[in-house]
């Protein structure tokens, strides 16, 4: 390629562009030039270099900044070229400088938390419901955090002097209430505000546009998309991003390069995914908010693919009943999943806290896949059991004809 012809690609890659084509091409601007079309895995854990000098200075600056280093790769557990492209991506689709990735979602959280107490910043002010997991991490304090429940009204009254991080989820898991973003981000003031956006995806919300500095995903779920990955990635600010790579370089939480592999291929159809599945748990909800033996919908404003209801009869008798559905924790994959969330993901959290947070002992939660929603109905139909009769049905749907917005 002349070096014109290298100019105009280099504009082309510096144009803005739409969600679908970042998805598609981000993180693999350089591939052409190179002569690849699918994108190498690279799984070296070590790389030779002759200059032990030149070394020294990039291990210098990264232990001072986080920045990655210029030139070849010096260390698996400082960064792989692979995995880098994964995050050159999500940070295009989030709209952030940087995205960082981690063996899980949990060790990113941890990571972010880890940032924040490094610089006597302890404290977190957090709104219920979030992912059990990342609500039992908070309110154990295992990693000597403190935490403040409030509602987003309370957050700016609950702020300290050494309040390090706000954290929603939004649409929260499992109920899928959602916040205002802006205004939460409005009420942090300074404190940086921490969304979960892995309901939604960058497909759905954008939250750095919002307010938002850090941007939160189980990069298992939808980014993945096929229920084969574990990880997860934090887009930010490059500021952050570079205390995250030193956190990650210090505790080993890094990302495998298979993983990120297979993350950056999922990129590619998530914006087809999330639109797809998304129509088929509208059409659900729509179903089920209809249903005499539903007693409540919840779907979000924002829509996607996840819908949670409250049943009248017994939830677990669902989950045994389901045999097209999967029953099983997780979410965001091509195939449908359903869980009770009171038994599995949120059991680690207090009852009287679940409850209050909105996560009823009747409460079930669908991750919507890709499969016809006929199918998905009939499946559904079959294990909710018998409908009641009609004087029955008429007490139970009434004030139920429509999906309840999470609030």
């Amino acid at each position: 390629m002349d070096t014109a012809s290298m100019g105009a690609a280099d504009d082309i890659r510096t144009a803005p562009r739409a969600l679908a084509t970042e998805a598609v091409h981000a993180g693999r601007d350089d591939l052409a030039r190179q002569g690849l079309h699918a994108p190498p895995i690279d799984l070296s854990t070590t790389y030779p270099s002759y200059d032990s000098r030149a070394e020294a200075a990039r291990i210098d600056a990264f232990a001072a900044t986080g920045t990655e280093p210029d030139g070849p790769p010096v260390y698996g557990r400082l960064g792989n070229p692979t995995v880098a492209r994964f995050e050159t991506a999500l940070a295009r689709l989030e709209g952030t400088e940087a995205a960082v990735a981690f063996a899980s979602g949990m060790a990113a959280l941890s990571a972010v938390l880890l940032v924040r107490a490094s610089m006597g910043l302890r404290h977190v002010v957090a709104v219920r419901p979030l992912y059990g997991c990342s609500d039992h991490l908070l309110t154990a304090g295992l990693l000597g955090s403190e935490v403040t429940w409030t509602d987003p009204a309370g957050i700016t009254e609950a702020l300290r002097p050494d309040t390090g991080l706000v954290m929603v989820e939004s649409p929260a898991n499992p109920t899928l209430a959602e916040v205002d973003l802006r205004a939460v981000a409005h009420a942090c003031g300074s404190v940086p505000l921490l969304v979960d956006n892995t309901f939604a995806t960058p497909v759905l919300q954008r939250p750095a546009e919002q307010g938002a500095r850090l941007v939160l995903h189980s990069a298992t779920k939808y980014l993945g998309g096929h229920g084969d990955v574990l990880a997860g990635v934090v887009a930010c600010d490059e500021e952050l991003a570079g205390r995250l790579r030193q956190v990650r370089f210090a505790t080993g939480g890094v990302l495998h390069p298979l993983a990120g592999y297979l993350l950056l291929r999922g990129l590619s159809t998530l914006p087809v995914r999330v639109r797809a599945a998304s129509a088929g748990a509208a059409e659900l909800a729509r179903r089920l908010a209809a249903d005499p033996r539903i007693a409540r919908v919840h779907y979000p404003r924002i829509g996607g693919a996840m819908v949670s209801f409250e049943v009248h009869g017994d939830p677990h008798e669902v989950i045994a009943g389901v045999r097209l559905i999967t029953p099983a924790v997780s979410l965001g994959s091509v195939d449908t999943l359903i869980q009770h969330p009171a038994s599995i993901s949120h059991r680690v959290v207090d009852a009287d806290d679940r409850r209050d947070a909105g996560v009823s002992d009747r409460l079930l939660r669908m991750s919507v896949g890709l499969e016809d929603v006929e199918d998905l109905w009939s499946d559904l139909d079959m294990a909710l059991g018998q409908r009641p009769s009609f004087r029955g049905a008429e007490n139970c749907a009434s004030g139920h004809n429509e999906p309840v917005p999470a609030r």
